[in-house]
C-alpha cells in the first residue's frame, strides 16, 4: 500500500482527492492547519485506522521549513500531492496581495524543498496548479488553450487588482516549481494539474453556505434569488467536475507518462445561464428563484465565443472521463440544498 503525503486536506478539491486516494487503496497522511480540522476528517472516515488516514497539523506554509516534519512518515511516503493554496479575490490592498502570492509560491517551493532534503523516498510530486497559470487576456476569448499557453503576467499587474493577484499566484507558483525542479535537480518527478472552475458536491466540513468555496458561491447566489435578480456574470467559459478533478491527481500519480508534464483538465464550456437552467430544469422547487428574461442574459456566452481549449492530453495520457455540466450541477445542489 503506497503512502502519500496530501497538503490542505480540509479543502474542496483536497477533500475530493482523498476520497479518490482511499478509493484507489493508498494510505494517505493530510496536512491541515489545525488539531480541530484533522480530527473532522478522521471523524468523518471512522472506518480507516491510522495505518490508512492520518493527519498533520501545518499552521502556516509560509513558514521556513513549515514542511519538515510533516514530509517524514514511518511508513515513508512515495509520493505528495500539494493542494494547499489560497483561491479568493479578496485581496485589494498592496499588502494583501503580496500575501496572496507569496503564500502560494513559498508553499508550494516550501514542500518541494522540504521533500529534497527530507523524503527521498518520494518519486512523484503533483501539484493542483491552475487555468490561470494558462490563460493570456492579450488574446482573444476564443484561443484554444493547451499544455503549452501561459499566463505572461507581471508582478505589475499582479498588484493592480485582486482578480489579477490571483492569476498571478497561481502563475509564479507554478513557474517556481518547474524552475525548482530544473535547478535543483530532485529525486522526484513533477506533474501540475491545471483546472479552470471547478464544480461539484462539496463534502468538507462546511460551517455555513457563506464559507462555501470561491467556485460554488455562484450556486449560492442562484439558490437566493429570484427571477429578477441578475445572473453572475460567467466571466471563465470552462469547467471540470470536482470529482474528476481528483481522479486525474490519482491517475497523474499513477501512470509514467504523466511524469514532468501539465495537464489542462476541463470538460468543455459551460455558461452559468446554462448552470440555472439545469437547477430550474432538475428541481422545479428552485425554477421560481432562477433568472429569466433580460436577469438571464449577464450569465449567458457572448455571440462572439467563449474559451476555446484542448484537452485531449488530458484524454489520451491520463485516460480521462468528463462528467457533464448537469453531473455537476446536481452534485452542487444535492450537497448543499440542506442548507438553503
Amino acid at each position: 500500500m503506497s503512502r502519500v503525503l496530501l497538503t490542505g486536506g480540509s479543502g474542496f478539491i483536497a477533500a475530493h482527492i482523498l476520497e479518490s486516494l482511499l478509493s484507489h487503496g493508498y494510505s494517505v497522511v493530510t496536512t491541515v492547519r489545525s488539531e480541530q480540522k484533522g480530527q473532522q476528517i478522521l471523524d468523518s472516515h471512522k472506518q480507516c485506522g491510522k495505518d490508512k488516514l492520518d493527519f498533520v497539523v501545518v499552521e502556516d506554509i509560509m513558514r521556513p521549513g513549515a514542511f519538515d516534519s510533516a514530509v517524514v512518515s514511518e511508513p515513508p511516503f512515495e509520493a505528495a500531492i500539494h493542494c494547499a493554496s489560497p483561491y479568493h479575490f479578496n485581496a485589494k490592498t498592496h499588502d494583501e496581495i503580496h500575501h496572496l502570492i507569496t503564500t502560494a509560491v513559498e508553499g508550494t517551493t516550501g514542500i518541494l524543498k522540504a521533500i529534497k532534503a527530507h523524503a527521498p523516498s518520494v518519486k512523484r510530486v503533483i501539484i493542483t496548479s491552475s487555468y490561470a497559470a494558462m490563460v493570456d487576456y492579450g488574446k482573444p476569448l476564443t484561443h484554444i488553450y493547451s499544455e503549452t499557453d501561459w499566463n505572461p503576467i507581471t508582478q505589475e499587474q499582479a498588484y493592480s487588482s485582486a482578480p489579477f493577484a490571483y492569476l498571478a499566484s497561481k502563475t509564479f507558483a507554478e513557474k517556481a516549481a518547474w524552475a525548482f525542479v530544473e535547478n535543483e535537480h530532485p529525486n522526484f518527478t513533477l506533474t501540475t494539474i491545471n483546472p479552470p472552475m471547478v464544480y461539484g458536491p462539496v463534502i468538507h466540513s462546511l460551517p455555513n453556505l457563506e464559507s462555501i468555496n470561491t467556485s460554488n458561491a455562484r450556486f449560492v447566489s442562484l439558490l437566493k434569488g429570484s427571477p429578477s435578480t441578475p445572473c453572475p456574470p460567467t466571466v471563465n467559459y470552462l469547467f471540470v467536475d470536482v470529482r474528476d478533478l481528483a481522479t486525474a491527481h490519482v491517475l497523474a500519480l499513477e501512470k509514467p507518462e504523466a511524469e514532468n508534464q501539465r495537464f489542462l483538465v476541463t470538460a468543455g464550456n459551460y455558461s452559468n445561464a446554462e448552470i440555472a437552467q439545469v437547477i430550474g430544469e432538475e428541481y422545479p422547487e428552485y425554477k421560481g428563484r432562477m433568472p429569466v428574461g433580460e436577469a438571464l442574459k449577464s450569465g449567458e456566452r457572448p455571440p462572439t465565443g467563449v474559451n476555446g481549449y484542448d484537452n485531449r492530453k488530458s484524454i489520451e495520457v491520463l485516460g480521462m472521463q468528463y462528467r457533464t455540466l448537469k453531473e455537476s450541477v446536481v452534485g452542487v445542489v444535492e450537497s448543499i440544498k440542506g442548507m438553503l
